[in-house]
């Protein structure tokens, strides 16, 4: 039997260290942000915010369309996540509890496709995008993404530990759909993976910067990444407004985690018990 103790001073000190470690690089990047450009170039560390933060802010939206950055990469990230959720849930829990021939193989090949290197796929499809006309539009970024093998394994993976094959059978014998079994027998279940995949993929979209740049037009469709990029651009880097950028682009992904951090928590101490 496993005596739970109660936890030392010594497991707080070093907890309190990891999370201010964690925070202080988000901190001292806001800390920047409220100051100007000549204040990077004093002795003396930046510890404290200073009286710059909304001109710096209105030098962002006055530089580069940053609201039209945000509009386009909430819509790239929101769609990709809800979709990779969406079908690797079902997918997940078609390979793990459903029986059909050649179930392990699929699985396989679709594992195997996550260890080929994303950059061996840029020139193909690229031109795959180029001859659908997506070149310059949303489209271009959201649909290559809308499933990933990794999703595929991850509720997979979910499927297999949360959910009860007797269960599953039960309801097919009382004549239940697939889609119905899935909805009120899965979807409870794997809930709490389901967010972190959510997340995952949510904050994935959110920072892709490579692709982005290739397929979409930084004047017309930019997104986050690529405006931080030009801001960053130039004879002289204003780490100011640099770094208010990102503070910006960051927000989101904040409000994100504070709406889904509970289901997050939830999952990993689920995992921890099981273990």
């Amino acid at each position: 039997m496993i005596r739970r103790g109660r936890a030392g001073g010594w497991v707080y000190a070093v907890l309190v260290g990891l999370v201010a470690s964690s925070l202080f690089p988000l901190y001292w990047s806001f800390v920047v942000s409220t100051r100007d450009n000549a204040a990077i170039g004093e002795t003396s560390p930046l510890l404290l915010p200073g009286g710059h933060l909304f001109d710096n802010i209105q030098r962002v939206f006055t530089t580069v369309d940053f609201w039209l950055a945000i509009g386009n990469s909430l819509i790239v990230a929101t769609t990709v996540m809800v979709s990779n959720v969406v079908l690797s849930s079902f997918a997940g829990f078609s390979f793990a509890r459903l029986r059909f021939r050649g179930r392990n193989t699929l699985f396989l090949l679709v594992v195997g496709s996550a260890m080929v290197p994303a950059q061996l796929g840029v020139v193909p499809l690229y031109l795959v995008v180029s001859d659908f006309g997506w070149y310059g539009r949303l489209e271009a970024v959201i649909v290559p993404a809308l499933v990933s093998a990794f999703g595929v394994f991850w509720m997979r993976q979910a499927c297999e530990g949360s959910i009860d094959q007797d269960l599953v059978d039960a309801a097919t014998v009382d004549g239940a759909s697939v889609l119905r079994t899935f909805w009120h027998v899965a979807v409870p279940a794997i809930r709490p993976q389901a967010t972190v995949l959510a997340m995952v993929t949510f904050l994935g979209a959110w920072n892709d910067y490579f692709w982005p740049l290739v397929v979409l037009d930084p004047a017309q469709t930019p997104t986050v990444q690529v405006v931080l990029s030009q801001l960053a651009s130039g004879y002289f880097t204003d780490y100011a407004l640099m770094l208010t950028g990102a503070t910006l682009g960051v927000l989101p992904v904040i409000v994100l985690f504070l709406l889904l951090g509970r289901n997050l928590v939830r999952s990993i101490s689920t995992g921890l018990t099981r273990a």
